[in-house]
C-alpha cells in the first residue's frame, strides 16, 4: 500500500523515480487535447493520481509542468504521475493503438451520436481523451475514438467542466474493477 500524503507534503516533496515506479497503476491513460487552462491541467493531474493512471499525455497547446499554476492545482501530484508532452494528439492515438491493439479510445465530448456515460460498457485498458474547454476535442481526434461519451446536461448549461467530466467517466470505467 502506498503511503497517502497530505497536500502540504505533496507540494514540498519530490518523489524519487523508484517511488513513482512502485505505485500500482491502472491500465488507464489520460490524453489532454488542447486543454489550455493550467488549473484544469493541474486538477487532471490530481484526478490522474487519485485513480492511479499509467500516464498522462499533454498534447498540442496543453501547458506542461513545471508551471506554478499547474503545481498549485495539482497539489504536487504532477511529480507523482508519469506524463509526457506530444505535439500531435492524432499521431499519439495512432501510436497508442499500434502499441496496444486492445486499448479502447474514449472521447469525452458533447457530440452527435455520442452515448451517455451510464451506457459505457468498455473494459480496460483504455485511454480517456478530454479537450479544449470551449472548442472541445478536435474533429481529427474524435474520428479516432472507439466511443464518444457525454454526460447529459439537464439544466441550462451545455457542458460540464473538463475535470468533472473526466472524473465521472473514469470512475464509471473503474466501476466493478478490483481497486
Amino acid at each position: 500500500m502506498v503511503k497517502k500524503l497530505r497536500p502540504r507534503e505533496l507540494r514540498k516533496r519530490t518523489p524519487t523515480p523508484e517511488e513513482v515506479e512502485e505505485i500500482p497503476r491502472q491500465p488507464l491513460l489520460f490524453v489532454l487535447d488542447n486543454v489550455l487552462d493550467t488549473f484544469n491541467v493541474g486538477a487532471l493531474f490530481r484526478l490522474a493520481d487519485a485513480v492511479a493512471v499509467k500516464r498522462v499525455y499533454l498534447c498540442d497547446q496543453t501547458p506542461t509542468p513545471p508551471n506554478h499554476r499547474i503545481h498549485r492545482s495539482a497539489v504536487g501530484t504532477e511529480a507523482w504521475v508519469p506524463w509526457e508532452y506530444r505535439s500531435n494528439t492524432a499521431s499519439l492515438i495512432t501510436e497508442l493503438r499500434e502499441l496496444d491493439p486492445k486499448l479502447k479510445i474514449i472521447a469525452v465530448e458533447q457530440y452527435p451520436g455520442s452515448v451517455s456515460y451510464d451506457q459505457l460498457k468498455i473494459s480496460l485498458p483504455a485511454a480517456i481523451i478530454v479537450g479544449h474547454e470551449t472548442r472541445g476535442i478536435s474533429p481529427e481526434v474524435l474520428a479516432l475514438a472507439d466511443v464518444i461519451v457525454e454526460l447529459p446536461m439537464l439544466g441550462v448549461t451545455r457542458s460540464l467542466n473538463v475535470v468533472a467530466s473526466a472524473a465521472v467517466v473514469v470512475y464509471k470505467l473503474l466501476e466493478g474493477t478490483d481497486l
